[in-house]
């Protein structure tokens, strides 16, 4: 797997990337000596993959019936704000350091905007022209993107691997936007399209930034830092250019903003880590790929819909492209 594959696998952790060498040392990839405990460090490692896939897939059909009560920058404002606070009590109380360095507070600023900025803003927008199966699959995208970013910020020369994955994640996006009612129905996609490639293309710089920089941090503190400066601007555009109508959010809108909290935000970070220190980095990486089609699968099952052949071939390219970008 190529430097920037392995940056952009460990999506979304690049917001966390690097940590402190000591926080490496005290976590790095469990290796016990006796088999049977080996099992099940490796089980333990699966359950949090699964457990990570499963929130962040969940999280595109939630947050797309959210929107239907909140203004989307709303939404994914007060979701962030909730997780930053949770976590940073979190780390308090279990004494995890949460002091940034002087060094890197500009580098930290820098990705908190990418990594969870760009990447919230633009991808909740989209979701007012997408579906949500359909943004999931082209949010992930990223790993692509990353491929090809790396060759002007890291050096690494695109391979045919990664020209072809280019060639295979573009044609899924071109037949899942051709999934309507004809040319009609896809230029009404066209904006939500435009948005969740920027949210991609984003949160693919971020990850290749944060390889070529990475911050020298504790993993929870870069979360905890990212998502609180990064939904400074969503809040404060929400501010400028929505008007909430709250009395019209009922149980729905709340728990799904309570959910964007706990769980993709927080609880899903968590168990990433837990399933990058048991199992191998590229086994993690290819675990994720799971949740785009958890995200389309979930959308279909909670929001009906629509799900036939040309999704199924949608997922296969875009999923093709993406391992061939993981492979490097």
């Amino acid at each position: 797997m190529s430097r920037c594959a392995r940056a952009t696998a460990k999506a979304p952790g690049c917001i966390w990337r690097a940590s402190s060498a000591s926080w490496r040392g005290r976590n790095r990839a469990i290796s016990p000596d006796n088999s049977g405990e080996a099992a099940r460090q490796r089980r333990a490692g699966f359950l949090c993959l699964g457990v990570t896939a499963l929130g962040w897939g969940l999280t595109w059909p939630i947050l797309k019936a959210v929107i239907e009560e909140l203004p989307p920058l709303a939404a994914r404002g007060l979701g962030g704000a909730l997780a930053a606070l949770g976590l940073g009590l979190l780390a308090l109380a279990l004494r995890w350091p949460l002091a940034v360095p002087r060094g890197e507070r500009w580098p930290l600023m820098g990705f908190a905007l990418l990594n969870v900025g760009a990447w919230m803003g633009f991808s909740t927008l989209g979701l007012l022209w997408l579906g949500a199966g359909e943004a999931a699959l082209v949010a992930y995208t990223m790993p692509v993107w990353a491929a090809m970013l790396a060759w002007p910020l890291l050096g690494e020369r695109p391979t045919a691997r990664r020209v072809l994955a280019l060639v295979l994640g573009l044609a899924g996006v071109a037949v899942l936007m051709g999934a309507g009612a004809g040319q009609a129905a896809a230029a009404d996609k066209t904006p939500g399209l435009l948005l969740l490639l920027a949210a991609a293309l984003s949160f693919a710089l971020g990850a290749v930034m944060s390889k070529k920089r990475p911050l020298a941090m504790h993993p929870v503190a870069a979360v905890v830092w990212q998502v609180a400066l990064g939904t400074v601007p969503i809040l404060g555009l929400s501010l400028l250019l929505e008007t909430p109508e709250w009395g019209r959010v009922g149980v729905l809108g709340w728990g799904g903003v309570l959910y964007m909290a706990a769980v993709p935000l927080s609880l899903c970070y968590l168990t990433w880590f837990g399933a990058l220190r048991r199992l191998p980095a590229n086994t993690a990486a290819m675990g994720t790929l799971a949740t785009p089609l958890i995200g389309m699968l979930a959308s279909t099952a909670l929001l009906g819909e629509p799900l036939g052949w040309r999704q199924a071939v949608a997922v296969a390219l875009t999923l093709a492209g993406v391992v061939l970008a993981l492979r490097g």
